[in-house]
């Protein structure tokens, strides 16, 4: 059973159900995604977006590359203002009372254990893959949102010109590309692979902290990574001041964390990090629908713009946590994570070049990989999240969650326009001759013309329409319901799927379509749309 246009041409030969069948699928793309070059997704030229824009008001937007000079700015007068404030007695008798470091249970453990090192590699390594993946799925749909609307110029953040006039122009052309050393892959709307990436690597970053948050509960190294005494507020305080003065604390992590590092790595522990799953979770429509009470409100737009900011932090905190282990003491620190010693030795150095040679490898050549290999890219991300999906992907089926107050204000178009000359001849006659052919494994095939289609029981529903580039809305959609279509076309019991063949043009080349279980044709909400 398929869907297609009366127009298009069918080789003699491949008349009839069967026939017209196969005709289509001699017309399917001939590549079958071996590779990703300039022609995927139907060719679209790059194009690089804009410098990072926060909205203020209700249109002025915030260059956040500013952010440099004025962070500069403020670091220098901070500088001043530390220095300036130090001298002070009362500063230091503050400073004497709150040296900067909180003290630890007698029975909390000293040094770095080997699994904490090897757990901190493979949170770098996995990281790198989800921080790349996930900017890619960004430029995809490159502006964030606070309500389940995704209407232009009500964007709070955007990497993109402001969208354009052209009532034709789509959320396809809206995608940005990424440098190939940046992006994962980064190649203009290759969003489908990038999901591939950020997904299965998360799936093996979950397991890495379940692991991680075992040994340390079970190991006690959870002292040193939770405030335990009120007094690390005012110590974080003097900390603050002592890095802001230039006159460093001493570096005692071996034995014991700084109350500023002891609360950055609380948050990047226990809080950032459970945000990342929640707000990831958060931006699933299959989780979505199934806990309609808490999407009502935690949407998917919400959700994924705290999910960009829980990326904002840990790139932060990375920076940050880079800097003071080259600034402090870099054999020292490295010889703490990377060789579980506490000495100025060169070997947690040697260690971690090592290391540092294996993620630069696999930095560059992830890229090229994945354009000359997208399939293995696409079969090990389902072995990898594949189970996770199958256990919670969840159909609703059900109408009635919205009505017309919800409906959004904008409606984002999809995808590329065909431009056939067949196509383009419909259109100019407002699809006057256009007809759906319906046929294959039914036992009534059928041509039916716009006026034919408009005879049927009308159907009619408000649903919302979540892309993968990371849009949605709200609509009011009228047309019929599949299973009219089913009880006109009365598909034989061997049929088990319903395929819609579309004018548009696939990524390789050759026709769009789409495959769906013809169980769900019986859905409520599984409409033909007009």
């Amino acid at each position: 059973m398929d869907t297609s246009p009366e127009g298009r041409h069918v080789p003699a030969a491949d008349t009839g159900a069967g026939g017209t069948q196969a005709g289509f699928r001699a017309e399917l793309d001939s590549k079958h995604y071996t590779v990703v070059d300039e022609d995927w997704a139907g060719g679209v030229p790059a194009q690089y977006g804009v410098a990072p824009r926060v909205r203020i008001g209700h249109s002025k937007w915030f260059n956040l590359l500013w952010l440099i000079p004025i962070g500069l700015v403020l670091l220098m007068v901070g500088i001043a203002v530390a220095k300036g404030i130090r001298g002070l007695p009362a500063v230091q008798d503050f400073m004497g009372r709150y040296p900067g470091t909180s003290e630890l249970p007698d029975n909390a453990p000293v040094g770095f254990p080997a699994w904490l090192g090897w757990q901190h590699f493979l949170n770098l390594f996995f990281m790198i893959f989800i921080i790349r993946s996930g900017v890619t799925i960004m430029a995809d749909h490159p502006r964030l949102y606070w309500t389940r609307h995704s209407t232009p110029g009500k964007e709070w953040f955007r990497i993109q010109k402001p969208v354009p006039t052209d009532p034709l122009y789509t959320a396809k052309q809206d995608s940005i590309t990424l440098p190939n050393g940046v992006g994962l892959p980064g190649r203009r709307h290759s969003i489908g692979l990038a999901r591939w990436w950020h997904l299965g690597i998360d799936t093996l970053w979950l397991l890495n902290g379940i692991i991680f948050y075992v040994l340390i509960f079970s190991t006690g190294q959870w002292l040193r990574l939770v405030p335990l005494r009120w007094d690390v507020f005012p110590n974080s305080i003097s900390v603050a001041i002592q890095y802001l003065s230039l006159d460093w604390p001493v570096e005692t992590g071996w034995v014991n964390y700084n109350s500023l590092q002891l609360l950055a790595y609380f948050i990047t522990v226990f809080i950032a990090a459970p945000a990342a799953l929640i707000t990831g979770l958060g931006m699933s429509p299959a989780l979505s629908t199934r806990f309609r009470a808490i999407s009502s409100i935690f949407s998917i737009q919400v959700a994924r713009s705290l999910h960009f900011l829980v990326l904002c932090w840990f790139i932060l905190f990375i920076a940050i946590h880079v800097t003071l282990v080259v600034t402090t003491g870099a054999l020292r620190n490295l010889n703490h994570m990377y060789a579980s010693q506490d000495s100025e030795s060169w070997t947690g150095f040697w260690i971690f070049a090592a290391s540092m040679v294996v993620v630069i490898v696999c930095w560059v050549a992830a890229t090229p990989f994945t354009y000359r290999h997208p399939r293995i890219v696409q079969k090990v991300g389902y072995a990898l999240i594949g189970p996770a999906q199958r256990l919670f992907e969840h159909i609703d089926s059900k109408p009635g969650q919205y009505t017309e107050k919800d409906i959004s204000p904008y409606f984002w178009h999809n995808g590329k326009y065909p431009e056939t000359e067949e196509y383009n001849q419909l259109q100019a006659g407002n699809f006057a001759g256009y007809k759906l052919r319906i046929n294959g494994l039914v036992d009534n095939p059928a041509e039916l013309d716009l006026k034919q289609l408009r005879a049927l029981p009308h159907h009619e529903q408000i649903t919302q329409h979540f892309c993968i580039q990371g849009w949605s809305g709200v609509a009011k959609w009228g047309g019929v319901s599949m299973q009219t279509i089913l009880d006109l076309a009365k598909p034989r019991p061997e049929a088990k799927w319903v395929v819609f063949y579309s004018f548009a043009a696939g990524p390789d080349g050759g026709i769009y379509y789409d495959a769906q279980p013809i169980e769900q044709m019986s859905y409520k909400l599984t409409m033909l749309a007009y």
